[in-house]
């Protein structure tokens, strides 16, 4: 397949994943990012040979460079050589697996480029779905979900001749290592506990959300802006076993749903290769060996981070982006030590308090919203 893609966060597990994709269908790789992961971004520079690899952390790109001293491989860095990734003339799709709100500067380069956009950095969407959907329509640039719950319903959606005919957007979430648990003892968590998903291998920080719930809260304000649904036509279920991947209601009560292991290079190869499907290295389900599928509500009052989020959703402007700040500050202070599992819903809470809420149509407001956020967060 003739596609040649900028790669933004190409060291982390969704990167990993993507190159495998990449490798196995004869695509073409413009640039490829990472944040600080010298020696594998250098491996991955020698397999793929881009026009340009980007490093955020300064040292980091000072050393990249020494190291790819023998190849013509240009080195940049920081959030301009993400932009610059994301804006290179021989890339048609831009694939942005990197976390957090680092991912919006170079997303609405590549939307007012024109490219596709193969998104797996939900955060661009969270706290600036509006502007980035509507830069999107005004370019002609192509918004395909990587998510593997939004590729579900991206691909359920692909039958529908007019968004009239949908009834309800219905997300799955696995319930993470916590499901079941009483509240006293899921904000008593550990880290270690915590990163232990039961059926997904994702990077610490989306691990995390995951075990809060946050993760599905976010995805669920994803869907409003990806998918132009209010929220009352969208709703959540657990669904342990992760072999349901999202589904989609319409107006005649038919539901389809997308059903699969869980294989990240699935949705990846979807995003790359849409509207076209391609034989592909994600694991086949076997239906005879899966197991029966379960459902059931989510337990909102034991995973208060998830109806912190659907509040945020209803409230909209830049309470979005102001509840992903104070998340991305919260969980950070987890990860370290700093502060118990259950603080991370407190603090979060607090930002939605005491941040004022403005209209989000322009990226120094929701730019703003998140450094008072993340400030909020750390008393």
């Amino acid at each position: 397949m003739n596609k040649c893609i900028s790669l933004l966060g190409s060291t982390g597990s969704i990167g990993r994943q993507s190159l495998e994709v990449i490798a196995a269908s004869g695509m073409k790789v413009a640039a490829l990012t990472a944040n600080r992961d010298v020696a594998r971004l250098e491996e991955q520079c020698r397999q793929f040979r881009p026009a340009l690899a980007v490093m955020m952390d300064p040292a980091a790109a000072a050393d990249l460079r020494l190291r790819l001293a023998d190849t013509p491989i240009q080195v940049a860095q920081g959030m301009e050589g993400l932009v610059e990734a994301a804006s290179l003339e021989e890339a048609d799709t831009v694939l942005t697996a990197v976390v957090g709100m680092v991912g919006l500067r170079p997303t609405l380069a590549a939307v007012r480029e024109g490219k596709r956009i193969a998104l797996a950095n939900k955060e661009t969407l969270v706290c600036a779905g509006e502007l980035v959907m509507e830069e999107a329509q005004i370019h002609g640039a192509e918004i395909v979900p990587v998510d593997s719950e939004h590729s579900a319903i991206f691909q359920c959606l692909q039958g529908c001749k007019d968004r009239g005919e949908v009834k309800r957007l219905i997300l799955t979430a696995s319930g993470g290592p916590f499901f079941g648990w009483k509240k006293e003892d899921i904000a008593a968590a550990t880290v270690e506990q915590a990163l232990k998903h039961p059926n997904w291998s994702m990077g610490a920080k989306i691990t995390v959300d995951s075990a809060t719930l946050m993760n599905k809260g976010l995805e669920f304000i994803e869907a409003m802006r990806l998918y132009r649904m209010p929220p009352e036509k969208i709703s959540i279920v657990v669904h342990r076993e992760s072999i349901i991947h999202s589904l989609v209601e319409y107006c005649d009560n038919a539901i389809l749903a997308q059903l699969g292991v869980p294989d990240m290079r699935l949705p990846i190869q979807y995003a790359l290769t849409w509207p076209a499907r391609t034989a592909g290295v994600a694991t086949p389900l076997d239906l005879l060996r899966c197991p029966p599928l379960t459902f059931c509500e989510p337990d909102y009052d034991a995973f208060p981070c998830l109806g912190l989020a659907l509040g945020a959703a209803r409230t909209g402007g830049t309470a979005t982006a102001i509840l992903n700040g104070a998340n991305e500050a919260a969980v950070g202070l987890f990860l370290a030590g700093k502060i118990p599992f259950g603080e991370i819903a407190r603090r979060v809470e607090h930002a939605l308090a005491a941040v004022p809420v403005v209209p989000a149509h322009d990226l120094e407001a929701v730019l703003e919203a998140d450094r008072a956020a993340r400030a909020a967060a750390m008393f």
